[in-house]
C-alpha cells in the first residue's frame, strides 16, 4: 500500500510563491519510489479535478515532465527519489489557482494527465491566492 502526504499549502499574495512537497511511503509492496510516475492535481471549489503536472522516467532514465497550458513557464515539478518526495514550486501565483493540492502516484515509468490512471492519492493541501 502506497501512502501520499502533501504539505506546503498555505495563504499567499498574487505573484507570490509556495513549494509543495508530497513524501511517498510504503507498505509491503516492496516496489522503489523510482518506479512511480508522479503527478499533482488540483480542485477548485465548485470545479472539477483538473491536471496540473507530472513526472515519469524515459527507459535510459532520464526525467520527464509535462504541464498544464493554465500552469506551464511558472509551476515546476521535480523529484527527489532520495527523500521519497516529489515537489511543486509554484511561482507567481493567480487567485485562480486557488485550490486544494492533490498527489498522486502510479506503478509505472511514464506519467499521465487522467486522474483515474493513478490509484494512490494524498488528503490535499489548502493553496490561497489573494488578489
Amino acid at each position: 500500500q502506497v501512502q501520499l502526504e502533501e504539505s506546503g499549502g498555505g495563504l499567499v499574495q498574487t505573484g507570490g510563491s509556495l513549494r509543495l512537497s508530497c513524501v511517498v511511503s510504503e507498505r509491503a509492496s516492496g516496489r522503489a519510489m523510482n518506479r512511480y510516475s508522479m503527478a499533482w492535481f488540483r480542485q477548485a471549489p465548485r470545479k472539477e479535478r483538473e491536471f496540473v503536472a507530472h513526472i515519469g522516467w524515459t527507459r535510459t532514465d532520464y526525467t520527464t515532465t509535462h504541464y498544464s497550458n493554465s500552469v506551464k513557464d511558472r509551476f515546476t515539478i521535480s523529484r527527489d527519489d532520495t527523500k521519497k518526495t516529489v515537489y511543486l514550486q509554484l511561482d507567481s501565483l493567480k487567485p485562480e489557482d486557488t485550490a486544494v493540492y492533490y498527489c498522486a502516484a502510479r506503478p509505472a515509468f511514464s506519467g499521465s494527465s487522467y486522474e483515474n490512471e493513478y490509484p494512490y492519492w494524498g488528503q490535499g493541501t489548502q493553496v490561497t491566492v489573494s488578489s
